[in-house]
Order: structure tokens, then C-alpha cells, then sequence
């Protein structure tokens, strides 16, 4: 289909784009790579005023070592992500989630401020942001610096987050998890798809113990899940298939995942504890 017809604004700072966000508030949307909105336009399942593009906003680009933590901008692509040596050795697990998402085309275009906006439960990167305690920085107009929200309070329900109407998601700041072993196991039926579910395990292992561990779970929920009560349980364990396998199957546990034509909630109640297991394994591991 073709979208319905709207106007398009680039500006070059924050400040017009909250400026442009505030003065047509609900009829306005952000776009950095497009790859969530533009599906959203060609459907009609919104039919915007004005598009306010921030791609060339030059200070929302870039990767950044804040000393304990590093800084990705709204406008930095996952593609980007992926050629990060920072990113590769500090965020291991997002570094290996970013490079399940989709293709190449898509990776060179979309972004993972705009994938956290977007609040997609079976998009691939809300989890192990989550898993990796990020705050997201949100700006508003006339206000002096970002608020910073924690990703365990930034996303709110299905396709909702705690970024209220003209404001803007400017970066994501992630603890550096240097050291630790990561896995994101993605279950899909064909290639490139949408997560039927995700598990994104980061482990800190000393001497073949698990001494911390870190579980996030895509499309599980009306949003990105973490799994407190395993990650508890895992802490002491030695890593063996046979120490953590009772633990890994209660992943699922207390979660309200979707039934639809790829799965029914039992059924992915039960791949949660079987690929958690496998994550947790793989993470174990290095």
C-alpha cells in the first residue's frame, strides 16, 4: 500500500526537532532509520501530519566510552554497532543480538534507539538492553540535559514507553559488562523473522561457577521481560547442563506470552525454559 500523504522535516539540532514534536504533538513522528515507522505508514495503521526525521542530527550519532559505561546516540545504526570495538568487547550481548536483526539493508539503515521507541515485545534488542540495566535518555523541549529512565521503567506496554508526547529518545547508555559471556538464542521459523521468542543471557563466570547472571526475554510479554527469579538461581551454580537445566525451565514462568499462528502461550512458555538453558550454556562458555 501507499501511505497516506504527510509532511517531512529534517532538522539539524534537538531543539527544532522538539520544537517541531511540541507544536504538532500527536499528528507528529519521529523517524531515525524508518525500518519500524515506514512498515507502520505503508499499512495505514497510522497516518501522520508530519514525519520529523532526525538522521541528520549530528548529535545523536556516534558511539561513546563514558569510562564505566558506553553511550550509543538516537541516530547511530546497527550497523554501526556491529563495526564497534567497544561495543564487541564491553556489550558482547548486544553486539550479538544487533547481529540477529533482520539483513544487511535493514542493518545499515535502522537503529537501536529507534528499535527501543518503536517498543516492538518481539523486536531483538529490547531485551538484552534491559538484561544489561541501560537507562535511556529522554530530552525535552526547554529543558536543560536529558532525564535519564532505567530500562526497567522505560518500557511501559505494547508499543508504549515512558517517552511522553514531545519529547525525544536521544541515547542509551549501557554498564560496560566486560569479561562477561553473552548468547542471544532467536527461535524463528524462517530466516530474518520477527522473534517468536528471544532469550538474551549475559553470564560472569568464575573458576566454571556462575557467580552472576543476566536473562532477558523477547516477545514473552506485552514488553521486554528480565527473569529475576532465574538469574537468582543461577548465582552458585556450577556451569553444567545438569546444574542449571531446572532452573532455565522456569524461564517462563509468571510471563503472558501471545498465542498467534506461530505459537501458543504454553508452547512459548516452554521454548523460554528450553532456550534459556541453551543461552545460559552458551554464555557459560565465553
Amino acid at each position: 500500500m501507499i501511505p497516506a500523504p504527510f509532511d517531512y522535516a529534517a532538522p539539524a539540532t534537538v531543539e527544532e526537532a522538539l520544537t517541531l514534536l511540541s507544536e504538532h504533538g500527536d499528528e507528529a513522528k519521529v523517524m531515525a532509520g524508518g525500518q519500524s515507522l515506514l512498515p507502520v505508514l505503508r499499512m495505514r495503521l497510522n497516518a501522520p501530519e508530519l514525519v520529523v526525521d532526525i538522521s541528520r542530527i549530528e548529535s545523536l550519532k556516534g558511539i561513546d566510552d563514558t569510562g564505566d559505561a558506553i553511550r550509543i546516540g538516537a541516530a547511530t545504526t546497527y550497523q554501526e554497532v556491529l563495526d564497534s570495538d567497544l561495543v564487541r568487547e564491553h556489550l558482547g550481548l548486544l553486539h550479538k543480538a544487533v547481529s540477529e536483526i533482520a539483513d544487511p539493508q535493514i542493518r545499515h539503515r535502522g537503529t537501536v534507539c529507534g528499535a527501543l521507541a518503536h517498543a516492538d515485545p518481539a523486536g531483538d534488542v529490547g531485551a538484552p538492553v534491559l538484561a544489561l540495566d541501560a537507562t535511556m535518555e529522554v530530552q525535552s523541549r526547554g529543558v536543560v540535559g536529558p532525564r535519564q529512565v532505567a530500562a526497567a521503567d522505560f518500557f511501559v506496554d505494547l508499543f508504549e514507553t515512558a517517552v511522553g508526547d514531545g519529547e525525544l529518545l536521544t541515547a542509551v547508555t549501557i554498564p560496560k559488562h566486560t569479561g562477561w559471556g553473552s548468547h542471544y538464542e532467536k527461535f524463528v521459523r524462517v530466516s530474518h523473522q520477527w522473534a517468536i521468542i528471544g532469550i538474551a543471557a549475559a553470564v560472569r563466570s568464575e573458576g566454571g561457577v556462575i557467580a552472576e547472571a543476566r536473562v532477558g526475554m523477547t516477545n514473552m510479554g506485552s514488553k521486554p521481560l528480565r527473569a529475576p527469579g532465574v538469574e537468582a538461581a543461577l548465582a552458585g551454580q556450577p556451569a553444567t547442563e545438569e546444574a542449571i537445566g531446572e532452573i532455565c525451565a522456569r524461564a517462563g514462568e509468571g510471563t503472558e506470552p501471545p498465542s498467534d499462528l506461530n505459537g501458543q502461550a504454553d508452547y512459548r512458555r516452554h521454548l523460554a525454559g528450553v532456550l534459556t538453558r541453551r543461552a545460559v550454556l552458551a554464555a557459560a562458555g565465553g
